[in-house]
């Protein structure tokens, strides 16, 4: 939980400006290019095993993601004024909810301090396989986020994975691949001083990860994945 506090202070200090393009404008090329990137950034992580939680079970906490970004491009010098962050980074509350036949609800808010970045998303996951003391656990996952606060920007993404995972005492490894689909459309400033078109866009992404539950309630979770450029992220959660 230390770990993650000070990520979160020191992401959201690094990431306290507004994303406004102004009377800044860019090319058809370098629109796409924001747009896989950001996409990335907002699309849902997965940031837990295969396995379902169950018909009573409940998981609930904080994540933080730190996306990797182009920051000498001039698509990102415009977005944040000349002075665009190495990293985008994202801190979020989460919720999940175990339903009968092994499926999990999801959904997850995220606010920037200091900026205008908030966004959205809800998951649906199954699991075809839940997982034994000798079999892996295997599943499936639908996302979808939405961009708010940027006025410049409308920005959702849709995604569909596919992850595996097997629990050894108290760490649970996983590893997953899916696909993402990026729709944007450039609105405020940037429609008004650039012509561009809406960008739909689908990008595959792969990632792994590691929980540990150091307690019975607690589980810390991280993971790298790779959808354009690296993103990391760090959850802790309290599950039952």
């Amino acid at each position: 939980m230390l770990v993650l506090s000070l990520t979160l202070l020191g992401g959201t200090q690094a990431m306290a400006s507004d994303i406004s393009f102004g009377k800044n404008t860019l090319i058809q090329g370098q629109f796409r290019d924001l747009s896989k990137e950001a996409g990335a950034a907002i699309s849902y992580k997965n940031t837990a095993p295969a396995a379902p939680l169950g018909i009573t079970g409940f998981d609930a906490g904080v994540e933080v993601s730190a996306a990797d970004i182009d920051s000498g491009s001039a698509y990102w010098k415009a977005a944040f004024n000349n002075d665009a962050p190495s990293y985008l980074f994202l801190p979020k509350i989460r919720v999940r909810k175990g339903l009968p036949l092994s499926i999990d609800v999801g959904a997850m808010y995220s606010y920037v301090p200091g900026s205008n970045v908030k966004l959205f998303g809800f998951e649906l996951s199954k699991a075809i396989l839940d997982g034994t003391m000798a079999t892996p656990a295997v599943g499936v996952r639908a996302t979808y986020t939405r961009l708010t606060g940027v006025n410049d920007l409308d920005l959702q993404t849709a995604g569909l994975d596919a992850s595996i995972s097997k629990g050894f005492l108290f760490l649970t490894p996983y590893a997953g691949a899916g696909v993402v689909w990026i729709n944007s459309k450039a609105e405020g400033n940037l429609a008004r001083y650039s012509n561009l078109s809406t960008e739909n866009i689908y990008q595959p992404r792969v990632f792994a990860g590691l929980k540990v539950s150091p307690l019975p309630l607690l589980g810390i979770t991280a993971e790298v994945e790779y959808e354009v450029r690296p993103i990391y992220s760090l959850k802790a959660a309290v599950s039952f």
